[in-house]
């Protein structure tokens, strides 16, 4: 098997495995559906990953590698403040978290709780991919501020943690409610720290 061939296959098994652990799980999932669905023998898996271990942490980097070209997207949009890009990926992160299509799941809230205690090397590769993008908003953040869009008193690198941690702890409680009202208060939380909502214009509720 030359180099692309074996690249574009192993990619493929990738790709596939995304869409069925994002909706069963990793744990749930064998190999052989895997394979099955990409249709490449069972005894081949080992010519692509060294272990099951190798796979899962192969997977969630290519998910990470794909969120963050995803992100880019939407921070490069021309004629854009850095606020109207982050509120943007905000919302758009509220419109695939609270639809039925499983494929629009986020694989760090999926498997998150699940293989951090299975694994180290998928444990490791969450930390990566969680680190990155928390770096990529801190890098909107700072970009915000400097082009006037945004006023915060706090470091960008901690409201970017405290902002995803929140919309992490948000994906988890819509999950469990299986309502969006999680995103939606998340929503407020960040218009509010993002000073997108002054406090006197919050609506109060009793």
């Amino acid at each position: 098997m030359n180099t692309t061939a074996h690249s574009d296959a192993r990619q493929r098994i990738l790709d596939t495995a995304q869409l069925i652990i994002g909706k069963k799980g990793f744990s749930a999932v064998g190999l052989n559906e895997v394979l099955q669905a990409v249709k490449i023998p069972k005894g081949s898996f080992y010519h692509y990953f060294s272990s099951k271990d190798a796979f899962g942490e192969a997977l969630l980097e290519s998910y990470f590698a794909s969120y963050l070209a995803w992100m880019e997207q939407i921070f490069q949009a021309p004629n854009h403040s850095a606020k109207d890009q982050l509120m943007s990926y905000w919302q758009r992160w509220h419109t695939s978290q609270s639809s039925e299509d499983v494929f629009g799941k986020c694989l760090a809230v999926k498997l998150g709780a699940e293989v951090a205690d299975l694994s180290e090397a998928m444990r490791l590769a969450l930390d990566r991919g969680t680190a990155a993008i928390i770096e990529r908003l801190a890098t909107a953040l700072s970009e915000g501020i400097h082009d006037g869009s945004l006023n915060v008193s706090e470091p960008p690198g901690h409201i970017a943690l405290q902002l995803y941690q929140m919309w992490l702890g948000a994906s988890v409680m819509a999950k469990i409610t299986r309502t969006a009202q999680p995103f939606d208060e998340a929503m407020a939380a960040t218009r509010r720290i993002l000073n997108d909502v002054k406090p006197d214009q919050l609506e109060v509720t009793q």
